[in-house]
């Protein structure tokens, strides 16, 4: 390891000195000297840093430990580095990565949850303190270069728009550059792409072979190498965080049909299969055992006939993806090894920010959203087998079964989100640096958690944890560095005490004990009654000698149950765990949740060439009346393409002109379009366009009757037979004048930029949508832009 500096390495910035000595007043002066310039760079011997999360990830996936997934880069590095057996995760995205960058535990940092239901409390704000300054921050103060690829999701839902602020996105958070998306997932043919701060659009079409995971790639590939060519003595820091494997589960056929009838048994035998491998492999003990099904998830033999060969192929897509993932992580490594610099480089490759994800329904899914809104009755097996060559495809959002998830993260219990077993929370993790550590294809069974990263880095770096950051004083890391176990498997653990806790799901694991309670189901996402806290059922495995948490000793040993039950309450206490919060549609909605809502009242003006704008930038319209009312300059010859559109292929509405008239769709989840039209062509000059919606609940996801204006006057009118009641897409957005990205509606012009100007569009929300004369004057217009102030 480096020696620790000795200079004042624990107050960032580091305080620039000024010389003190003669002042000359003739620069030729003999007498005249200065030191030199120095530039800022860390300790002798600090190693290149790369860190690459993977997204939905069990720990039984990968064929590095025991998975019935080729995972050939995963096993390269291990062959040459250590394997971690008993490394740890929160079970749940944005958590796992506040805590990884930070070194502290996520609720610390304010991430208790994902960003979208963020409350006030101080452990679930998503909001991280400036008293905990992120790893890539206090590299880049010690003389790191820094970029980010690929997943952020750790912004506050309230600065996601294209206007910020960005002091917590990532080139705010210590990264002097970052290429990819804000968000909890992306289509990965359509990704909504931020360079820095600024919204880019992919530069290929999925028909052109384009896709998100080899764009990032490429990206980091040509950062890396500039880097090394421009600045060979500075080392650099490159968080590699794919979407991958994050529903939408998108990759080409070529690699899906790699796994043909790899599982056509099914998700049982399929675990079976893998345990029986991680023995072989080792990275479970001889001696460990399968942990059995949960009734909650079916059997295969369940599963009807007629559905499984949907089954059947959501795993294909699923392996597949994981596979071309592992592709494009070993061309990374590739380029670091040509340029070099890859014995040198310490690399973690974590194999999951969480257990596998049983967010797709006991029967999968080919669009998520429509899980997301509490529909999943409407995807019936004949629907999913009309589209069954289409999973993978840029017209999908696919999500694969439950089993299959369980089966992903055997042989433990449970899934992502169930942060009370190790389904949820173990990942497997790999170590590598060769000029670092001398052991080679080892394995490490110390335990240890996401947030020991960081302090691990720290000290290979040689650096301190800083004291000061910017001039506030810093609350200490929460993790313990894993450089103790590099060369010693025998290494007594450092890391002794980890709390869990996620969706009220809870655990704690203390000197080998682990006493936790489940309480919630992870593909319940809406409705489902919960218990009281209290009355929740604690289990209590000794995972020394059981460890796969498979042995439930609470009725013999309710002692030291109590005791680990007291210790989780002092653990979530200095914390900030408490209170714990299983609300879930009242933690959508920000007045409730007591978060700021970047959108207030019931009326938006937007303007031409406005666009990126994410689902919580734009008012919402959903479960009520509303109208959208467009002022438009047609030139002449007349007018083509899109006016305003939210959403995309899998959900959303557009309003838009074709042939001339003004057309509406509303797209129901990918699962129906409606269409209205306009009787008459927009005339040259200046108009407004305008769609009411009168909405027919209460309730949710009702239908409504649409009517088409033209300056005020009927032009047409149709039928919506129901809508999104929650969520038209957590990656697709609204545009106005044009729309980038998987396309609402079938039959835009190409292109579909407005021909036309759009000078400004209104969309006005309940009472505030209705309109006596259809059409809004520019009193009311400014009275609305007035009343944003």
């Amino acid at each position: 390891m480096p020696e620790r500096p000795q200079s004042q390495r624990d107050v960032l910035p580091i305080p620039d000195i000024t010389p003190v000595g003669l002042t000359t007043y003739d620069a030729k002066d003999p007498d005249t000297a200065f030191p030199p310039i120095k530039e800022l760079r860390p300790p002798d011997g600090a190693p290149n840093v790369l860190i690459v999360l993977l997204d939905d990830v069990g720990f039984g996936a990968s064929s590095a430990f025991g998975g019935p997934i080729n995972t050939p880069n995963a096993e390269r590095l291990a062959s040459k580095g250590l394997k971690y057996n008993r490394f740890h995760t929160t079970a749940l995205c944005s958590p796992t990565r506040a805590a990884l960058l930070s070194g502290r535990n996520h609720h610390t940092v304010g991430m208790g949850g994902i960003t979208e239901i963020a409350t006030s409390a101080p452990g679930y704000c998503s909001v991280r303190p400036n008293t905990c300054a992120p790893l890539a921050q206090t590299l880049k103060l010690n003389g790191y270069s820094t970029a980010q690829f690929g997943k952020c999701h750790e912004v506050p839902v309230w600065e996601t728009s294209p206007m910020g602020p960005f002091h917590n996105w990532p080139t705010g958070s210590g990264f002097e550059y970052f290429y990819g998306f804000i968000g909890g997932e992306a289509h990965q043919y359509y990704p909504a792409i931020y360079e820095g701060t600024i919204p880019v659009e992919p530069e290929k079409t999925p028909e052109e072979g384009y896709h998100f995971m080899a764009d990032m790639t490429d990206k980091a590939i040509k950062w890396v190498r500039q880097q090394k060519a421009l600045m060979p003595d500075k080392p650099f820091f490159a968080y590699f965080a794919p979407g991958a494997t994050h529903a939408p589960h998108h990759v080409t056929p070529e690699w899906a049909d790699k796994y043909k009838g790899a599982f056509d048994d099914g998700w049982d035998a399929l675990r079976e299969r893998t345990f029986a491998k991680q023995k072989e492999l080792g990275v479970i003990p001889a001696d460990a055992e399968l942990t059995p099904r949960h009734k909650e998830i079916p059997a295969w033999d369940e599963m009807p006939e007629d559905l499984k060969p949907v089954l059947r192929r959501q795993m294909e897509v699923y392996a597949g993806f994981l596979e071309f993932t592992d592709h494009h992580v070993g061309r990374l490594l590739d380029a670091i090894e040509e340029l070099g610099v890859l014995e040198d480089t310490l690399i973690y490759y974590i194999i999951g920010d969480n257990g596998a994800s049983a967010e797709g329904t006991l029967n999968g899914t080919y669009n998520e959203m429509i899980n997301f809104n509490g529909a999943a009755a409407l995807e019936t097996p004949e629907f999913m087998i009309e589209r069954l060559d289409d999973f993978g495809g840029p017209d999908s959002y696919n999500h694969y079964a439950v089993g299959w998830a369980h089966a992903m993260c055997a042989p433990y219990q449970w899934t992502k989100q169930v942060a009370s077993h190790w389904g949820g929370t173990r990942n497997g993790t790999i170590v590598h640096w060769p000029a670092g550590i001398k052991a080679r294809g080892e394995i490490r069974s110390q335990f240890a958690h996401v947030i020991d990263v960081a302090p691990t880095v720290l000290e290979a770096a040689g650096l301190p944890e800083p004291a000061f950051v910017e001039g506030v004083q810093q609350k200490p890391l929460e993790g313990v560095s894993m450089a103790y176990s590099f060369d010693d498997a025998g290494a007594a653990e450092r890391h002794t005490t980890q709390y869990f806790e996620m969706f009220c799901n809870r655990g704690i694991y203390h000197q080998g004990w682990t006493a936790v309670t489940r309480h919630g189901i992870p593909w319940v996402l809406v409705g489902g009654d919960k218990p009281a806290f209290d009355d929740d059922v604690w289990e209590l495995y000794d995972t020394s000698a059981d460890w796969t948490q498979c042995n439930d000793l609470s009725n013999e040993h309710p002692g030291k149950l109590s005791e680990l039950q007291r210790l989780f309450l002092m653990e979530a206490t200095k914390y900030n765990v408490l209170p714990l919060d299983d609300r879930v549609v009242e933690r959508v909605l920000p007045e409730v949740a007591g978060r700021p809502a970047l959108v207030r009242g019931d009326r938006q003006l937007l303007y031409g060439g406005m666009g990126r704008l994410s689902e919580s930038s734009v008012v919402s319209i959903k479960n009520k009346s509303h109208a959208v009312t467009a002022e438009i300059e047609v030139p002449d010859g007349g007018a083509q393409g899109v006016i305003i559109a939210q959403g995309g292929s899998i959900g959303g509405w557009s309003l838009y002109v074709k042939e001339g008239k003004p057309r509406y769709c509303y797209n129901l989840l990918g699962i129906q379009r409606s269409y209205v039209d306009s009787d008459r062509e927009i005339p040259t000059g200046t108009h407004q366009v305008r769609m009411e919606f009168d909405y027919a609940g209460p309730g949710l996801g009702k239908g409504g009757d649409v009517t088409l204006y033209l300056d005020g006057a009927k032009t047409g009118e149709g039928k919506v037979a129901a809508s999104a009641a929650m969520i038209f897409s957590a990656d697709d957005t609204c545009d106005v004048g044009r729309e980038e990205g998987a396309l609402v509606a079938e039959d835009y012009p190409i292109p579909n930029t407005f021909t036309g100007e759009v000078n400004w569009v209104e969309i006005d929300v309940g009472k505030a949508a209705d309109d006596p004369d259809h059409q809004i004057d520019p009193d009311e217009r400014i009275r609305v832009a007035m009343a944003r102030q």
